[in-house]
């Protein structure tokens, strides 16, 4: 790899700069504002399952809407989408807000209904800014920089996932509720300026292709790229069966007695790992073998969620859960500049939006599993199935998709050198 596109290379891009800024405040926002919802509808329902409703809340809007979402993201200019998604993500900041200072306005039976509510309408601005966002970022980079623009957005993605949850926790902790989604919806508020800076890029596709051939378009793509298809898949299944971020509190409560504090950290654990292996990686990319690279940190990441759920140490849950970002990390990074390297410019939009039903849908929905699971099968035993299930998946990826086993990244670059 030559030392042009290694290391600071893409920061030297004004737009990219820019785009890095409004995603990381958004995404800082965002993390905050769960780990407060988390934790508040806990304390008022005391039910794990009830933070798996949560990310049900948040998913049927985001799989009703995401492939329209993808199809406006080819056909109209991404950067105006992108604003309005924030805006609804600021209209939510600020109604959690109202709430925590009015909670006279919380409805007395189920009172969590309203926040499931709210929390719908995050999932709304998630299908629209998804596909607008991520079809963004590879027009601001040459090819060659794909790789390196990946990982710093990758960095500062998972930097702000560190901060987002610690200052979220914390805050809840000593400051309450008010200040903390008051400092998420001043925060969404910044990302939106940075938005407004990016530069205004025209239409991937020009005319008005009826939506249903440009839906069929965006779905044909992807089934007949076996490489983007099998990493898609991967991640799915990971997450839907690996994760157990939407029972930390359960977790930080009845196993390992923290408090919203330790929360704060246990969620912030993740991004930490996630954190040091994209800087490691702006100079070090996993160009070669990387299928292989992606199929082993899968099944990384699921041995260290089983290993998590059976620790009743907060030390020791806290490495776990590093190490599963640290691992997770790796995969983030292959699959999405596989994403970037593998779609055309004006299918971006429509690829962007399957990837969300199959990977960003998966988180919430992963999250309903989870307290489903917790509910019959119990805490601990339902997180040891999960991490299980991600073993099992990624040896079914390993055997059914060889053309991602094989890949290297290295030969799907313009520069040889790479």
């Amino acid at each position: 790899m030559t030392s042009e596109i290694k290391g600071f290379a893409s920061l030297k891009i004004p737009s990219f700069r820019n785009f890095l800024s409004a995603r990381f405040f958004l995404t800082l926002a965002i993390q905050m504002q769960a780990v407060a919802v988390g934790w508040q509808v806990y304390q008022i329902t005391h039910d794990p399952f009830a933070l798996g409703i949560i990310g049900l809340a948040e998913a049927i809007p985001f799989l009703s809407l995401v492939l329209f979402a993808g199809h406006w993201a080819d056909m109209y200019q991404r950067r105006k989408l992108a604003i309005t998604a924030v805006s609804l993500f600021a209209l939510c900041a600020m109604s959690l807000f109202l709430i925590a200072i009015y909670p006279d306005t919380l409805p007395e039976h189920h009172p969590e209904y309203l926040f499931y509510a709210i929390i719908s309408v995050t999932g709304v601005a998630r299908a629209i800014a998804g596909p607008a966002v991520s079809a963004l970022l590879p027009q601001m980079l040459k090819r060659e920089l794909y790789a390196n623009g990946a990982a710093w957005n990758s960095s500062f993605w998972q930097i702000a996932s560190v901060g987002g949850p610690a200052i979220g926790g914390l805050l809840y902790g000593f400051a309450g509720k008010e200040t903390t989604y008051l400092i998420a919806f001043i925060l969404v508020l910044i990302s939106l300026f940075f938005f407004f800076r990016l530069p205004v890029f025209p239409p991937a596709r020009l005319g008005k292709e009826p939506i249903s051939s440009s839906l069929k378009a965006g779905l044909r793509f992807v089934f007949n790229q076996p490489v983007v298809l099998g990493a898609i898949s991967l991640d799915l299944f990971a997450v839907l069966f690996g994760g157990a971020v939407a029972l930390l509190p359960v977790f930080a409560d009845e196993i390992l007695h923290v408090g919203p504090e330790g929360l704060g950290i246990l969620r912030a654990a993740p991004s930490v790992g996630a954190v040091l292996t994209a800087l490691i990686v702006t100079r070090h990319s996993p160009m070669v073998n990387s299928g292989k690279i992606l199929l082993l940190f899968v099944a990384l990441f699921g041995l260290s969620m089983i290993g998590f759920a059976l620790s009743t140490s907060l030390v020791l849950s806290f490495i776990l859960l590093l190490l599963s970002g640290a691992f997770d990390g790796i995969s983030v990074l292959i699959r999405s500049t596989i994403m970037q390297l593998f779609t055309p410019d004006d299918m971006r939009g429509r690829v962007a939006s399957v990837n969300s039903i199959f990977i960003g849908s998966s988180n919430e929905i992963g999250a309903f599993e989870s307290g489903l699971a917790a509910k019959f099968l119990g805490l601990v035993p339902s997180v040891v199935f999960g991490g299980c299930m991600t073993l099992v998946c990624t040896g079914l990826v390993y055997k059914l998709a060889p053309s991602l086993k094989k890949m290297n990244l290295r030969d799907h670059v313009l520069d040889p050198n790479i």
